[in-house]
């Protein structure tokens, strides 16, 4: 099991993420408002903006105050890059 981390200290499996996104665009936006009501919306952006989305295989939608290109080069890079930004 490989976890990334997303910020704040909060870890993510890698190989449950389906993709990682931008929450700028509007079904994004409509796909959190939907999984909030759920039960299977986690928040890790730790009270921030929200800079990223993160899709699992198992439906969870987890909202990052990291953005999507970094929480990319942390999963393809393979080690724990928690100090890559450090209190982000």
């Amino acid at each position: 099991m490989k976890l990334v981390n997303i910020g704040y200290g909060n870890m993510v499996n890698t190989s449950r993420i389906v993709s990682v996104v931008s929450p700028d665009a509007a079904p994004i936006k409509r796909l959190v408002q939907d999984t909030r009501g759920t039960g299977k919306l986690v928040d890790a952006t730790g009270g921030k903006k929200t800079r990223s989305v993160i899709v699992s295989d198992s439906g969870h939608i987890i909202l990052s105050a990291l953005t999507s290109e970094t929480i990319q080069s942390r999963i393809a890079g393979g080690a724990d890059n928690a100090e890559d930004e450090a209190d982000e």
